[in-house]
């Protein structure tokens, strides 16, 4: 094996304790937005520091890796179906090599579907891929992915899959953890890399991780497992506690559980709907229906202080003190001082207490 080969396989696998931890977030080549991957790089960037390579696509790493930070790219290659399609084993190779070493690709990664209608098509261009990379000290991770219908995730069809992808020059082998893993492991002559599959419960997952290295795995790549937790960091760090650590899943999980307590939080969709709601303070801000709003008309509307504001009439308006208002005729009226007003006949008119209040001469 070359130099470059080798030293390229040892940045994903650490040479100090043969294990890796692979983070993926290549799911968007097929799936498009997946829930907590929505936007790639508010999932990847928190992460990058507690695993020890990515598995993606080029599009991510352009738009959503900081290039300079030192993180060893997988790069996925392979693509062209989606989940709304009809057969996702219907895959080529997407990316060239050429493109790849732009991208200074640590590892190239593709499907094959072993069983499926394109069963001959992806381990054909897995053979093809392995030739170029190999010109340029690249190595390969086969995927044996497993499409909609076809093959089961036992030892005897995993066994065959991992095989299949080694005898054509994969260096490295992603597959499902299964009972009776150990008969994988012993009939694949490269290393295994578990997948962490579905989202799962956490302790489930870490439970994951220990079976597959305890079965000979030299590590995982967990994607849906770790970013889709609560609290990411924490579990990447649980499973690295497993991978690098040796810790066993009661270790690990009470470490999941210690971090969150340290680290709750802090951002959850929740607390920000609510501190969306909660003005600044100072400013007379009423939040939407629903939320203790005022609406204007009928309600008990309270202008800034020292504002001149005039409701409309009928409202219960109290002039500022000094103003000389005189309101329409009919309406409480109180004459100034020294007016001689008389009121009509036979209206009981009464001024109020202590006014001055003299009629006109000649009313009486």
């Amino acid at each position: 094996m070359d130099w470059g080969l080798q030293n390229r396989i040892s940045r994903i696998i650490k040479p100090t304790d043969n294990r890796a931890l692979m983070l993926a977030v290549d799911h968007g080549y097929f799936l498009g937005p997946t829930e907590k991957l929505e936007v790639p790089r508010k999932t990847i960037s928190p992460l990058l520091t507690h695993c020890d390579s990515l598995m993606l696509t080029r599009g991510v790493q352009r738009t959503s890796v900081n290039p300079k930070f030192p993180i060893p790219i997988v790069l996925r290659v392979s693509g062209g179906s989606s989940i709304i399609g009809t057969d996702l084993s219907n895959e080529e190779i997407t990316v060239s090599i050429k493109d790849a070493i732009r991208l200074n690709a640590s590892a190239l990664a593709m499907s094959i579907f072993v069983g499926s209608k394109y069963e001959k098509q992806t381990i054909v261009n897995l053979g093809k891929l392995v030739s170029e990379a190999e010109e340029f000290g690249i190595p390969v991770l086969a995927v044996t992915a497993v499409g909609k219908e076809i093959g089961q995730k036992d030892a005897r069809y995993l066994s065959l899959a991992c095989r299949i992808a080694a005898e054509q020059g994969a260096h490295i082998v992603k597959t499902y953890y299964c009972d009776n893993f150990e008969k994988v492991v012993d009939s694949c002559p490269v290393p295994i890399i578990v997948a962490g599959g579905k989202k799962i419960p956490e302790r489930n997952a870490l439970e994951l991780t220990y079976n597959s290295i305890k079965g000979g795995a030299v590590g995982v790549d967990m994607g849906r497992n770790i970013w889709q937790s609560d609290n990411p960091i924490s579990m990447i760090r649980a499973v690295r506690s497993i991978v690098h650590g040796n810790s066993n899943v009661n270790d690990a999980f009470t470490l999941y559980q210690k971090l969150c307590k340290e680290n709750p939080v802090k951002n959850s969709l929740k607390k920000q709907k609510i501190k969306n709601i909660q003005p600044k303070k100072g400013n007379n801000f009423q939040p939407k229906k629903g939320n203790n709003f005022q609406p204007k008309k009928g309600n008990n509307f309270q202008p800034k202080k020292g504002n001149n504001f005039q409701p409309k009439k009928g409202n219960n308006f109290q002039p500022k003190k000094g103003n000389n208002i005189q309101p329409k005729k009919g309406n409480n009226f109180q004459p100034k001082k020294g007016n001689n007003f008389q009121p009509k006949k036979g209206n009981n008119f009464q001024p109020k207490k202590g006014n001055n209040f003299q009629p006109k001469k000649g009313n009486i």
